[in-house]
């Protein structure tokens, strides 16, 4: 059997030359079923687009031929760009060149030879993978045929209803549309029937169930799933103990959000005779009963992750596991992959054991209630918690120590508010504060980081196939755009451009520590970072300043922590694993990490989405109120500002009346160009809301008037 590797080898050498199907079978002297097998690699390649097939039929490589494989990032206005991996830059494709690509769709483009300006032009040749099957939005019609308005402008273009096909559906009504026929890029627009009516824009739920069915989120278990939860031993019994460390005396709390269920971790702190302290982090083992190959793991594979939509969660588990039997609830055994690590007080890991053992956690804590304990002002509080008071003592002096070692090795500790929405029993928002990370946020912060790194190290050095948490290092052209915003405040990230370290970012973040413009840059720093992935390879974390780092800490909700500690626990109970075995893992890895990748930032848009909705929301029906802004943003068509509560808007420069604006990139700012008023990032800003739009998740400001 020809090997994939060694076929695109072959074809990336100089003499290549795109040879068809039959002439490459003949060139490798294949026959019989080993030619039968090297179609059926062609076609996958194909499918991938790693190879292509040309209209006279001849194989290549897309990068040899002027091609691009990628994925289309839609724009409202109808054109796109194509976004390929590894390409240093995107490929702008103009509306009348997406021969009925979609926003999402994976294309393969030629490069146009007349590309003019900065960015290179294509045109889509071929469709490799239609993504929008489904398409949520606003009807607009009659009783028999009419439009679809996608929520995701990115699609760019309106649905055809079919005649018959709107099953009731009213005009300004929230529905789901099967696409029937998508475009051809010449005179056929797309066309669809309506698949269910959501309801009406603006009652309570609908918003968020059409986020759900946009983004084709999960909300129930498959039969076969729920059958095989209802078969299983859902208590520890004696039987699950047997061989395990046992932990069930040692003092161990979790520390959680008031209404989390799904408790993953718990912890204990103990000092030795040595004084160096002893750390226990306490995971769920939920591998234990999630085992591989079952319905309920081919689930937790397709959702990658638990999702938390506001008022909602979409678990990657069902509630039996999750908030059941693999919840480290206080006052029961519990399974579990415990990390004991022994650390001096310089913050150094002396030395480390991971085993699978048995806990019962002696109390359930909310960080609210722990920050109280260590301010000590509450003293019926205090009698409460009496038994875990050293303990929680402890931990902050771990957590202190912890903390000066980060800040030793340059970890970039990033402070970007997010917001807390409240909600109503009905799921309408009664407010929005910025959310304040709290001192027990970042004792647990601290103690999961440090188990993440022990536990990457350790796999490292045993050379398994592992599933990494990697965060890269900027790329120097970002690097030095980045330098460019920075120069409008005095500021810069000093480094070479082949050695760049967190620490030069660090040294800025305390630069602006207590500056105005501190939360801007804290964001449009964090904006300039790579995107943290899964990989099987250890490349880092750039922004902790770790060499070493994994997700080990949560795997009832992410399923990477559940599949490494399948790995862990193989390792310890087999102590050597074959080549075969090796090689098993090593294919599978790279599909989990590929796929938690993807569904990870299927979940973080998924979860924007809500957030941009319920501030529109909680921004409606305020037009005409004044609030303090700072300049988040400067374009050329205008500024966003956003308000304490993290709310942000848009102040667009035809409302700006008392002179013409003109914007200057090289200092982000607008400029009159008679009264030359200038308006720049980070300026502090009196406005006044003009206009919501709930559909477009829109908010525009203008400039308040002057007292």
């Amino acid at each position: 059997m020809v090997e994939r590797d060694k076929l695109l080898a072959m074809m990336r050498e100089k003499v290549y030359k795109p040879l068809t199907e039959a002439e490459l079978v003949q060139e490798l002297g294949l026959s019989g079923d080993m030619a039968e097998q090297f179609k059926e690699l062609i076609t996958s390649l194909e499918q991938e687009g790693v190879v292509v097939r040309t209209r006279y039929g001849r194989l290549g490589l897309p990068e040899m031929m002027n091609l691009v494989v990628g994925r289309l990032q839609g724009n409202a206005k109808g054109f796109a760009f194509l976004v390929a991996p590894n390409r240093p830059q995107d490929v702008y494709i103009a509306a009348s060149n997406l021969s009925g690509a979609m926003h999402g769709d994976r294309v393969i483009a030629r490069l146009l030879p007349n590309s003019q300006g900065k960015k290179d032009e294509g045109e889509v040749i071929r469709i490799l993978e239609r993504v929008n099957h489904r398409i949520v939005g606003r009807f607009e019609g009659g009783e028999h045929v009419g439009f679809c308005r996608p929520d995701e402008r990115r699609i760019g273009q309106d649905i055809v209803i079919s005649h018959g096909a709107t099953k009731g559906a009213q005009t300004g009504d929230r529905i789901v549309v099967r696409i029937i026929h998508f475009p051809d890029g010449k005179q056929h627009l797309a066309t669809g029937e309506v698949e269910e009516v959501l309801g009406r824009m603006g009652d309570p739920g609908v918003d968020v169930l059409a986020v759900m069915r946009q983004y084709d989120l999960p909300h129930e278990f498959p039969d076969e799933v729920k059958e095989q939860v209802a078969k299983m031993q859902l208590e520890v019994g004696p039987e699950d103990v047997k061989g395990r460390l046992d932990l069930r005396e040692l003092p161990t709390i979790t520390i959680d959000g008031p209404d989390a269920k799904d408790l993953d971790d718990a912890i204990s702190v103990e000092r030795l005779a040595s004084g160096n302290y002893r750390l226990g982090v306490h995971i769920a083992d939920v591998g234990h009963y999630v085992r591989p190959g079952t319905p309920l793991d081919r689930e937790a594979f397709a959702r990658g992750t638990s999702i938390y939509l506001l008022d909602r969660v979409l678990p990657m588990l069902p509630a039996d596991l999750s908030n059941g039997v693999c919840s480290l609830t206080p006052g029961v055994d519990r399974l579990t992959l415990s990390v004991m690590m022994e650390i001096d007080d310089a913050g150094n890991l002396v030395q480390h054991e991971l085993a699978e053992s048995v806990i019962h956690s002696h109390e359930r804590m909310t960080y609210d209630v722990v920050n109280q304990l260590l301010e000590g002002e509450d003293a019926e509080l205090s009698e409460r918690y009496r038994d875990q008071l050293d303990q929680l003592n402890l931990m902050r002096e771990l957590h202190d120590i912890l903390v000066r070692k980060r800040d030793g090795r340059g970890a970039i500790d990033f402070e970007v508010q997010e917001a807390k929405i409240i909600l109503d029993d009905e799921g309408r928002v009664t407010d929005i504060v910025a959310r304040q990370d709290t001192l027990a946020d970042s004792i647990i912060e601290e103690f999961m980081v440090r188990a993440n790194e022990t536990v990457a190290e350790s796999y490292y050095w045993l050379e398994l196939p592992f599933i990494y948490r990697v965060h890269e290092e900027p790329k120097p052209a970002k690097v030095a755009e980045l330098n460019t915003f920075l120069g409008a405040f005095g500021l810069r990230i000093k480094a070479k451009s082949d050695d760049i370290h967190p620490k030069s970012f660090q040294a800025v973040l305390e630069k602006v520590d207590g500056r105005r413009e501190q939360r801007l840059i804290h964001r449009v720093l964090l904006r300039s970072m790579m995107r943290a992935r899964y990989s099987p390879e250890c490349l880092g974390h750039f922004g902790l300043a770790l060499k070493y780092y994994c997700h080990f800490t949560a795997p009832i909700r992410r399923y990477p922590d559940l599949a490494i500690h399948r790995i862990i626990k193989e390792n310890l109970r087999k102590k050597h694993v074959s080549e075969g075995r090796r090689a098993e893992l090593a294919a599978f890895v790279d599909r989990a990490a590929t796929n938690a990748s993807a569904r990870e930032q299927v979940a973080t848009e998924a979860e924007r989405t809500v957030v941009d909705i319920k501030k529109a929301e909680f921004m409606l029906g305020k037009e005409g109120e004044i609030y303090d802004a700072i300049i988040s943003g400067v374009t050329n068509f205008g500024f966003f500002a956003e308000l304490d509560n993290t709310v942000e808007g848009l102040v667009h420069v035809s409302s700006l009346d008392d002179d013409y604006y003109e914007y200057d990139e090289d200092t982000y700012s607008l400029i009159g160009k008679q009264t030359k008023r200038r308006f720049r990032l980070g300026d502090l800003v009196r406005i006044q809301v003009a206009h919501v739009d709930l559909e477009d998740r829109r908010i525009d400001f203008e400039l308040a008037p002057e007292a």
